[in-house]
């Protein structure tokens, strides 16, 4: 082929290089094609999701692990066909590199190495075989290279900076091909490593011989006989001479003998002592462990024995349970004590034990307090049918207020089953968020997911507080946490390694959770997921959102004043009311968001994703879109005075009806765009007393100098006049 020829009239060391460029682009193209076949795939999905593949899960963590790359979201939900291609972007570059090793061990050329007519050979001119290509590029090349670029990255301040990591590897492997200009017989650093060198094709094109060689003389044979007569014998003197011990052991083979005895007996005495010592361990624990049960035993018995003695008896058997708070039998018996308790008093004793054993419990009052919302959602659902029906009980319909401030005395309490379920509920959520607010040290607490912490129908009046604690790591996944505080609490925070944004970050998931009205001001939600949750008129001035995910939350009439949401996904969530005031959205993904009648003034919303967003009724005064995405928004009866469309994207978007007064479009792609009924001018301000300077009407337009609008929709004569005299462009300007 021609090329092939030209190829190989460039210098041998532009050959190397370019066929190695080539070799792994291959590479990285099989597994970047697939993969982006698949991502296209979840994106444009019409099938059910489903969970993403174990094996990709795996190479996920493994990978992520090593370059303290963060995972925030582990149970994935992708489209089957992501499935099956991302597994294809897994396999195929493992496929595509082995093929070409074997090639290279084989015949020293690579597919790419045989188009530039470059050739690796070992020093006596033959292939270097797929265990020394192993060598060479396993270690030599890659392992190397990349071994020094991780050390160097890892231990300069860098970390976790992947961008400084890639260069970092780049320049390695730059100096391991320019090691090749120092070597007198040209050879890279790999190759030497090898023990191979790189040679021109045309030069090498060697086949091998088509006979066997002749048979060795006599004289050889003969000769090579000796040789093995004496091998045995100077194995031996050579081992004497390497390890005298085998000397002196044939010299003194008595004393061998009873210097191994000895050894045997030390040996077997080492082994009696530690049995007995283990068997003296185990008895002590077996006792202790008996003791234990022991004292179970007679604490159930006695809290059986006192089930209908008086009230301080009762108190006195459970309070005697936290003495064996290490036992979690103890947790099981009072939580299962607690939902058959009937006495508020001693319910109230019940939670104070638990919250002293702290942490241990968490799980059991997880399970209870699940347990009793569900029982609680019957109940109330029986109570409408016995009120449609006329017969429900007056008492029925109170409310048990906190423990110590009773409207119903305890014997209303103990006779009303669903004043009872009320009470258990709010007594696990008390025990729980004290647990929490006293003992939780973040990455403690794994799952607190279904569980019932904040304002319910029909739950007793709690207040959720849990201010300027850490819950990182807490896995919150469907819970309600409605109407509580969480002012200033951190959901997420660095982990050993002390930098956020790594792999062993503590995060805590907030996915489907219930946070109606709840005031999370300051709060660190940075990383959180915040999918499908339901965030109306909750209150999250000034907190850090940086790269959360609250794809399809409900975020209407919430408060977002001052709040950093850089980065944030929120694809297709609802903003509705939302007040967004001078909010820090650049580069936050907002396609299909709905921001109806949002208040977003002095909003920083700067190279943001904003695709089919709609903003209908919002006022954007002083928003900061400068080279985001609007394609297809709409923008219709919108407050756009002094906004910044700089370098905007604006195709298709409609800004009918809508205030463009002092708007900044400079730069900005009109084409498409609607902006029928669109008010370039303010309205003439009325003369108040003796004035009668007025501003004109230009200043308060929008700045349009050198903007196309040849492609705009719906301009009337009056837009028209306006865009000609400001220096916009339009075809009927003169």
């Amino acid at each position: 082929m021609s090329w092939q020829k030209r190829f190989r009239k460039l210098p041998l060391g532009v050959r190397r290089c370019g066929a190695w460029v080539v070799e792994v682009s291959l590479i990285v193209a099989s597994g970047a094609v697939p993969f982006s076949i698949g991502l296209y795939a979840k994106e444009h999905q019409a099938q059910e999701a489903v969970p993403l593949n174990p094996v990709l899960v795996k190479t996920q963590e493994t990978i992520s692990q090593t370059l303290s790359l963060p995972i925030y979201q582990k149970n994935r939900q992708v489209a089957p066909l992501t499935n099956f291609f991302w597994t294809t972007a897994l396999v195929t570059p493992l496929l595509v590199t082995g093929w070409q090793l074997y090639k290279l061990g084989v015949r020293g050329q690579t597919l790419p190495k045989q188009w530039f007519g470059v050739r690796v050979v070992t020093g006596e001119d033959h292939s270097p075989g797929v265990g020394r290509v192993m060598l060479r590029e396993g270690l030599g090349r890659w392992g190397l290279s990349a071994g020094i670029a991780f050390a160097i990255w890892r231990y300069i301040g860098a970390y976790p900076d992947l961008g400084v990591l890639t260069g970092l590897v780049g320049l390695v492997l730059l100096g391991d091909g320019l090691s090749a200009k120092i070597d007198r017989r040209g050879r890279s650093l790999h190759d030497t490593i090898a023990g191979t060198r790189v040679v021109d094709a045309g030069e090498d094109d060697r086949t091998l011989p088509g006979s066997f060689p002749a048979s060795p003389p006599r004289w050889l044979l003969q000769r090579q006989s000796k040789v093995t007569a004496t091998t045995g014998e100077v194995g031996a003197r050579q081992r004497e001479k390497l390890f005298p011990v085998f000397k002196w052991v044939r010299q003194h083979p008595r004393f061998t003998v009873l210097i191994l005895f000895l050894f045997s007996m030390v040996v077997m005495a080492g082994l009696l002592v530690g049995a007995y010592i283990y068997l003296q361990i185990r008895a002590e624990r077996w006792i202790l462990v008996q003791q234990k049960n022991d004292l179970f035993i007679a604490l159930s018995k006695q809290i059986s024995a006192n089930s209908n003695g008086t009230l301080a008896e009762k108190q006195a058997a459970i309070s005697a349970a936290a003495a064996l708070e290490d036992d979690p039998r103890v947790v099981r018996l009072l939580v299962d004590l607690l939902a058959q308790e009937k006495e508020p008093k001693v319910i109230e004793t019940i939670q104070q034990v638990l919250v002293r054993i702290g942490l241990d419990a968490l799980p059991e009052l997880q399970r209870l307090n699940q347990t009793l919302a569900k029982e609680l959602d019957a109940l109330l659902i029986s109570e409408a049918q016995k009120e449609e029906t006329g017969k429900a009980a007056d008492s029925s319909k109170k409310l048990v207020p906190p423990l110590g401030k009773n409207e119903l005395t305890d014997a209303e309490i103990s006779n009303n089953p669903l004043a009872l379920v009320q009470l258990r509920l709010r007594a696990t959520q008390e025990a729980i968020v004290k647990i929490l607010s006293i003992k939780n040290n973040p990455g403690t607490v794994k799952d607190l997911s279904r569980t019932v912490l904040g304002q319910t129908l029909g739950a007793a009046p709690f207040d959720l507080v849990l201010d300027k604690i850490d819950v990182s790591g807490i896995n919150f996944q469907g819970s309600s946490l409605a109407g509580g505080s969480f002012q200033g609490t951190r959901f997420s925070s660095a982990g050993k390694d002390d930098r956020l944004g790594t792999f062993d970050d503590l995060i805590a998931d907030l996915s489907s959770t219930d946070l109606r009205q709840a005031n999370l001001t300051g709060a660190v939600l940075s990383y959180v997921s915040l999918e499908n949750a339901n965030l109306i008129r909750a209150t999250l001035d000034r907190a850090n959102l940086f790269e959360a995910r609250l794809t399809g939350a409900n975020l209407g009439s919430a408060k977002l004043i001052g709040a950093s949401l850089e980065k944030a996904v929120l694809e297709k969530a609802s903003l509705t009311g939302a007040d967004l005031t001078e909010a820090n959205l650049s580069q936050a993904n907002l396609h299909r968001a709905s921001l109806t009648r949002v208040g977003a003034m002095g909003a920083q919303l700067q190279l943001a994703n904003l695709t089919e967003s709609d903003w209908r009724e919002a006022d954007l005064s002083v928003a900061n879109f400068n080279r985001a995405i609007l394609k297809n928004a709409n923008l219709g009866s919108t407050r756009l005075k002094g906004t910044n469309f700089n370098g905007t994207q604006l195709q298709n978007a409609s800004f009918r009806n809508a205030d463009l007064s002092m708007a900044d479009f400079r730069d900005a792609n009109l084409e498409g765009a609607d902006f029928q009924g669109a008010i370039f001018l303010a309205p003439k301000q009325p003369v108040v007393g003796d004035q009668f300077i007025q501003t004109p009407n230009i200043a308060t337009g929008p700045r349009i100098k050198g903007v196309d609008f040849s492609k705009v929709k719906n301009l009337d004569s009056d837009q028209i006049s306006y865009i000609c005299e400001n220096g916009g462009r339009h075809p009927r300007c003169q």
